[in-house]
């Protein structure tokens, strides 16, 4: 007689060849099932990852901060905003405190309090009439440096501003500061956009290059 063990293991086997096929082609279904399983679980992980990541991923644009109303550093700031726009991406260019006078075409008196005339006395005029941030000398910084722009044929700030506008780059004044510093809508350029903080934010949450000059 066989031991009880090997009886066991002889009774356990499959009674024909089509029995021991099925048992093979079961085991083999269930590998595949659990394989296939995986790989679905693992292409929607995937799939959930590039959606994600796809929704995060900035806007093809560019914010810009103008804060300061120094002529060199607004040249700069439509420098790059131009060269970003040439490039495709979609600009934004927001006006704040001194950037202001950038944007300023007359100054106006009427209906403003005593601080704010003043403070209008005090600011430049326009982009034709804004200082340097180095050697101004008194005045006399801007003037030299235009002579030099003019005779290298570099494009001036007012016209920088002017090429800015013509490649659809969107100009927006601080409302904020204009209330601040005294400044009306009529003073300053138009067809031009106006917001505040939340209209930066808004634009700088997309956009894949944020400056503050």
């Amino acid at each position: 007689m066989l031991p009880r063990h090997e009886v066991r293991t002889v009774a356990s086997l499959p009674a024909s060849a089509e029995e021991l096929d099925a048992l093979i082609n079961a085991a083999v279904e269930r590998r595949v099932g659990a394989a296939l399983g995986d790989l679905e679980r693992a292409v929607a992980d995937l799939r959930s990852a590039m959606t994600t990541t796809t929704a995060n991923t900035p806007d093809d644009r560019a914010t810009i901060v103008a804060f300061s109303g120094d002529m060199d550093r607004l040249f700069a700031t439509f420098a790059i905003a131009s060269g970003a726009a040439a490039m495709g991406m979609e600009v934004s260019i927001y006006f704040t405190f001194w950037g202001l006078t950038a944007l300023r075409v007359k100054t106006t008196f009427a209906g403003k309090s005593i601080s704010q005339k003043m403070a209008a006395m005090v600011l430049p005029s326009g982009p034709a009439s804004l200082p340097t941030s180095r050697m101004n000398m008194a005045g006399m910084g801007p003037a030299f440096f235009k002579m030099l722009m003019k005779q290298r044929r570099v494009q001036s700030v007012p016209e920088m501003l002017a090429m800015c506008r013509d490649l659809g780059i969107k100009i927006i004044a601080c409302e904020m500061s204009m209330g601040v510093m005294g400044i009306t809508r009529e003073e300053l350029i138009p067809d031009i956009d106006y917001g505040g903080v939340a209209t930066y934010l808004g634009d700088a949450s997309r956009s894949k290059i944020t400056l503050f000059i």
